[in-house]
């Protein structure tokens, strides 16, 4: 089996688990039982669960954001995240509730970071723009749109993801590129 391969197996194996107890219920044995391989194996790919989860987070976030990081796509590419969340939900709803919090943030965080600021490069071509005035415009929306999605998680899922980014997409219309203009303005 490649390193890959094998990694994506102890992945697998411990979202299998996730469907039959929770993580902290869940040891290395059980995983690499789960993928029929050793636990020195498991621990040349990874040092423990949690980093295991780490991995698998941002794994399935390049995955999901791949094809939607620009303006045009930023909707359709926090419709993936939530998506993905869903799809993945005892997988997401046991990191929320028996991970420390951290693991659940960074990976909410790292992702929505990643396509805002894809967005406001976008939008900030032909503008001077300093890259600290993006990164906090970046960070601003990051708080909000990752807050939206751990309710979202906190509630049960429930609501319709499509819903959810309308009456975002109607609330910052046009937010971006007016953020930027400001920073343009605002540059000392």
């Amino acid at each position: 089996m490649s390193k890959a391969t094998t990694k994506f197996a102890i992945a697998f194996a411990f979202k299998e688990l996730l469907l039959e107890k929770s993580i902290d219920k869940i040891t290395i044995n059980d995983i690499t039982e789960k993928c029929g391989i050793n636990r020195q194996t498991f621990y040349y790919h990874f040092h423990d669960i949690y980093e295991l989860i780490e991995w698998i987070c941002e794994t399935d976030a390049d995955h999901v954001l791949k094809q939607n990081k620009t303006y045009d796509t930023w909707q359709e590419g926090f419709l993936a995240i939530f998506h993905l969340l869903k799809k993945d939900e005892p997988f997401v709803v046991n990191i929320y509730h028996n991970a420390p919090r951290g693991y659940i943030y960074r990976y909410l965080y790292k992702v929505t970071y990643q396509l805002i600021y894809n967005v406001l490069e976008e939008k900030a071509a032909d503008m001077v723009v300093r890259e600290e005035d993006k990164a906090f415009i970046a960070d601003f929306y990051k708080y909000g749109f990752v807050g939206l999605v751990l309710e979202w998680i906190d509630k049960g899922m429930k609501e319709d993801p499509k819903q959810i980014i309308e009456r975002l997409n109607a609330l910052i219309q046009g937010s971006f590129a007016h953020a930027l203009n400001n920073a343009k303005l605002n540059r000392s």
